[in-house]
């Protein structure tokens, strides 16, 4: 987590660069280590279960080693779904199954918003009026928040 708090922030390309350098030996010496402990302990007990989950799911786990677009954890998205999932009870209130899918889209974009620094109205704002003079369909990355984002910081 040090390697990642001096990286955070950075564009995709140098924490993926620093990854390769800094974090890769230490993935890879873990996953050799944990390899050798797995094959020491039962299979059966919890630590065996718990290494031998960790190490069916290592593809998963090395993927931000690759994508400097990736996080090493989903913290920021657990943080950012913990209020929605504290409200699912509003939820049932959304008066039918498509109330409350649109419920959860909007859920999504907000925190999205809130990941990338964007105040949620504005962005929203400007997401309606992009949609209402025909914004096409196939060029949805440019609608989303972390775009907008960029195009907000470029203005300035």
């Amino acid at each position: 987590y040090k390697i990642e708090d001096s990286i955070r922030g950075c564009d995709p390309d140098h924490r993926r660069a620093v990854r390769q350098n800094l974090s890769r030996p230490l993935v890879d010496e873990f996953f050799t280590w944990l390899t050798a402990q797995a094959a020491r302990v039962s299979r059966k007990s919890d630590l065996g279960e718990a290494m031998a989950h960790m190490l069916k799911r290592q593809a998963g786990f090395r993927l931000f080693l690759d994508d400097g677009r990736v996080d090493i954890d989903s913290n920021l998205v657990e943080n950012a779904i913990r209020s929605p999932a504290m409200n699912r009870r509003n939820a049932l209130f959304a008066g039918h199954d498509e109330g409350g899918r649109n419920w959860a889209r909007f859920a999504s974009l907000i925190g999205t918003c809130k990941m990338n620094r964007v105040e949620p109205y504005a962005y929203l704002r400007d997401l309606f009026i992009s949609l209402a003079n025909g914004h096409l369909s196939k060029d949805i990355d440019a609608l989303m928040p972390w775009a907008y984002a960029q195009r907000i910081s470029a203005s300035q």
